[in-house]
C-alpha cells in the first residue's frame, strides 16, 4: 500500500462520521511527504502523467506576455506593474514569459522545494523575479496603493480540493470516504457537513437519482483570497472547466473527478492515493457568479482556442507575405495544439477577470 494509505486509515479511525473527500484530496495531493505534489514538482508532458499547454512549448507564455503588455497599456503604463504567477509549478511558463518580455514578475509560491526549482530554471532572470509566501504579500515594497500587475494561473483550480456530493432522489447528501475491515477505502453516502448548505441550496434538484456534482469550496475560498490581494489590474484563468448546464447533463451524472497516471484517466480516484494525480473541471459558471458577487467583473470568458486566436493575432499577420523558418513552423505547429479544438483548443477555458485594489479597512 502507498505511505499515505496507513495515515488515511489512522485519521479514519479517529473520525467515526468518515472523512469529506476534500481532507482526503488534499492529503493525496498536498502532503509535504506522501502527496502527489507534496515533495517537488512533477514532471509534464511526454514521460509525465499529463501534458499542459506550457509543455506544448513557449508559444504559450510568449501569448501570455502580449497579454501582459494590453493589461500594462489598459492601466497607462505604469512604472510599477508586475505579472503574478500562482502555482508556477517548475518555473517553465515563467520562463517562457520573461523571455518575451521586460516586466518584473512576482511568484507566489509557499512551498520551499518548487522555489529551489524555480530559482534554478530562472537563474538568468533573478534580477527580475520575486518570490513570496502568499498572496497577501504580493504588494511588498510598492506603493500603498496597490501593485499594478498581470495575475496569472495555469491548471491552478483544477487540482485544488472539492467535497462530493449525490442526488438521492430526495435530498443531496454528502459522500464521505470511510474504509472496511481490510483496511479498504470506499465512498458512504452522509448528510452533508454544514459548511455545505449554502452551496446545496442553490443546486437544481430535477435531477435523476446518483447525480454526482463536486463543490469547489477552496476554490471559493482562494477567490476571496485573489479579491483582497493587494493588487489591480487583471486576473487570467486558465484551466479545463464546464458551465452550469454542462454539469448537469445525464452525461455527466458521475460528477467529474478523475485520476492521471502515465497519461491515463480513469475514476478509481480512491486507489494508490498519493501516487496519482487527481482532477476535477472547473466550474465556471459558479465561479464567475463568485467572482461578480466580489466585485471582479469578467473581462473575457472563452475556450482556450479562440481566445489565444484573437491574442495571437498581431504575430499572425506578422507572418503574412514571408515563408516560415524552422522556428517559425515549430511555433505553429504549437499554435494548432493549443487552439484545435479536438487538441486542446476546446477543453480548455480561459477566464479574464478585472480587478481593483482592495479598500483599506
Amino acid at each position: 500500500m502507498p505511505p499515505l494509505h496507513d495515515l488515511l486509515l489512522s485519521r479514519l479511525r479517529e473520525s467515526p462520521e468518515g472523512l469529506a473527500w476534500a481532507e482526503v484530496m488534499a492529503l493525496a495531493l498536498y502532503h509535504p511527504e506522501h502527496g502527489y505534489y507534496g515533495p517537488g514538482p512533477r514532471r509534464i508532458g511526454r514521460g509525465g502523467d499529463f501534458y499542459t499547454a506550457v509543455s506544448v512549448g513557449p508559444l504559450y507564455g510568449r501569448l501570455l506576455a502580449e497579454l501582459a503588455r494590453q493589461t500594462w497599456e489598459k492601466q497607462g503604463q505604469p512604472a510599477a506593474f508586475t505579472i503574478i504567477e500562482q502555482a508556477a509549478h517548475d518555473g517553465q511558463l515563467a520562463l517562457d514569459i520573461l523571455e518575451a518580455c521586460e516586466f518584473p514578475y512576482c511568484i507566489v509560491e509557499p512551498n520551499p522545494r518548487y522555489r529551489v526549482v524555480q530559482q534554478e530554471k530562472l537563474a538568468a532572470h533573478r534580477g527580475r523575479v520575486r518570490w513570496v509566501d502568499s498572496l497577501d504579500q504580493v504588494n511588498l515594497g510598492a506603493a500603498s496603493g496597490g501593485l499594478p500587475a498581470l495575475f496569472v494561473c495555469n491548471e491552478l483550480l483544477d487540482a485544488m480540493p472539492v467535497h462530493l456530493l449525490r442526488w438521492s432522489g430526495e435530498a443531496w447528501q454528502e459522500l464521505r470516504v470511510r474504509a472496511d475491515a481490510g483496511g479498504g477505502l470506499f465512498f458512504s453516502p452522509e448528510p452533508p457537513d454544514s459548511g455545505l448548505a449554502e452551496e446545496i441550496a442553490s443546486l437544481p434538484t430535477q435531477l435523476q437519482p446518483g447525480h454526482v456534482l463536486e463543490v469547489p469550496l477552496a476554490a471559493l475560498a482562494w477567490l476571496r483570497e485573489i479579491a483582497a490581494a493587494p493588487f489591480h489590474g487583471a486576473v487570467c484563468i486558465a484551466d479545463y472547466g464546464l458551465d452550469a448546464e454542462e454539469l448537469f447533463t445525464p452525461e455527466r451524472s458521475q460528477g467529474t473527478l478523475r485520476r492521471y497516471y502515465q497519461h491515463q484517466m480513469d475514476d478509481r480516484v480512491l486507489e494508490e492515493l498519493g501516487q496519482c494525480d487527481l482532477t476535477t473541471h472547473v466550474p465556471f459558471t459558479r465561479l464567475i457568479h463568485a467572482a461578480e458577487t466580489l466585485g471582479m467583473p469578467v473581462l473575457g470568458y472563452e475556450h482556450q482556442g479562440r481566445w489565444l486566436g484573437k491574442l495571437a493575432m498581431p504575430w499572425l499577420a506578422s507572418l503574412e507575405g514571408r515563408p516560415p523558418d524552422a522556428a517559425t513552423r515549430a511555433l505553429l505547429r504549437q499554435f494548432q495544439s493549443l487552439t484545435h479544438p479536438g487538441i486542446m483548443g476546446r477543453s480548455f477555458r480561459v477566464l479574464v477577470l478585472g480587478k481593483t485594489a482592495p479598500t483599506a479597512c
